[in-house]
């Protein structure tokens, strides 16, 4: 499994409207067109949101104290909370879809970023469905979980196993599988062009990581044996063979703009959002990762585990995935359960927990600073490490 790859852009004001104009005029990369789509996410969420450190958790606390704080009501499965978050869903890009149709290029940009994140809460339906949430069936579980995935072209057990892994080990220092920080005895074994890269992806390029964790480990079921195996095939399988059959009568109905416009566009800010939450989830300066030996799962799971507000337009449309620190404290939480549970988690453990507001300068601080793994202060910066070494 292994440590994942993730990518940062720190993207300037030159990142404006008018790039997207010349794009259309002058038909310039596509990357000029993602960066107009960060730039329209950041600029309006420029206030600074610092962490405050979190005291000591009690080392005799075990999850199991926190779990029984937490109401009955929060682990109930509502059927009908259920399917009417994948009928907004599913109408919600379906409807982005639709504007991309008839839209002037010019609301392109703000229909691009409509649509991926309505595509981020059909990923977010599937993380219920792969938690067991969603339904009290394992078949409806799966059957859900593959059909909103596959828009994605995302193999669902191959997600599914891998992110279980990361529930039983967060922030546990080079077991974890979501944003581990490399120790600089394991970043000095790269080669010169992999420093580079693992360079990009916690800094600059952030926002392309969840394309690297989702090519590089979702759908190699070699690494696995028995039934994790079959499984992990399997959703392979079903996605590629989707792709087989979609690409080609998209190419040659859509055109290869037409591909751009209504598929990619919309899947890469939808890795914009996988990239950033996740991100986001474990990686302030204060929380750290912790080796084996000293790791406290209640720790790690209750104040290793970042809360984050989002706009509210993202927080709806993302089904509150970002109400993230109940998540950890149980997967069995469904999501729309998941603010009655923080709630509950404020009033027994606030001073534990970590809330923090999305910002530009919160993305910077966290992309410039949180690259390698430090004993002292959690984490060292590339330009920090570099310079310790003269």
């Amino acid at each position: 499994m292994g440590n994942l790859l993730f990518f940062d852009p720190s993207l300037g004001s030159n990142c404006d409207y008018r790039g997207f104009q010349a794009l259309v005029s002058h038909n310039l990369p596509l990357s000029l067109t993602l960066c107009t789509i960060v730039n329209l996410f950041m600029t309006t969420l420029l206030t600074p949101s610092q962490p405050s450190v979190s005291p000591q958790l009690d080392e005799n606390i075990r999850l199991r104290d926190i779990l029984k704080t937490l109401p009955a009501e929060v682990f109930v499965k509502n059927p009908r909370k259920a399917w009417f978050k994948v009928i907004l869903t599913v109408s919600m890009v379906a409807l982005g879809w639709a504007a991309l149709a008839v839209s002037p290029w010019y609301l392109l940009p703000i229909l691009w970023a409509f649509t991926g994140t309505a595509m981020t809460g059909l990923f977010v339906i599937g993380h219920d469905c792969g938690h067991r949430s969603f339904s009290n069936s394992n078949w409806v579980n799966d059957f859900v979980g593959h059909a909103v995935f596959l828009p994605l072209f995302y193999p669902f057990h191959g997600w599914r196993i891998l992110h279980n892994h990361h529930h039983k080990h967060t922030n546990k220092l080079d077991v974890d599988n979501a944003w581990d920080p490399f120790m600089s005895e394991f970043y000095e074994t790269f080669s010169p062009f992999e420093k580079w890269g693992y360079r990009q992806l916690r800094g600059r390029f952030w926002w392309f990581a969840s394309v690297v964790h989702w090519a590089k480990i979702h759908f190699d079921w070699t690494k696995f044996e028995g039934k994790d195996r079959e499984q992990i095939r399997f959703s392979a399988l079903v996605v590629i063979v989707a792709a087989i059959i979609t690409f080609p009568i998209a190419f040659a109905t859509l055109g290869i703009w037409g591909v751009i416009k209504f598929w990619l566009l919309p899947w890469l800010v939808f890795h914009f959002w996988m990239s950033t939450f996740t991100l986001v989830h474990h990686t302030v300066p204060n929380i750290p990762f912790k080796k084996e030996a000293e790791w406290n799962e209640a720790q790690a799971q209750l104040s290793g585990t970042v809360h984050c507000d989002y706009p509210r337009w993202v927080e709806i449309l993302c089904h509150d995935i970002n109400v993230h620190i109940p998540h950890h404290i149980s997967t069995g939480i469904p999501s729309y359960n998941l603010r009655i549970a923080h709630q509950s988690l404020k009033e027994n453990w606030g001073d534990y927990l970590c809330e923090l507001r999305f910002s530009w300068p919160l993305m910077n601080e966290i992309t410039t600073q949180c690259h390698l793994y430090h004993p002292e202060t959690n984490y060292q910066s590339f330009k920090q490490y570099y310079q310790s070494k003269q």
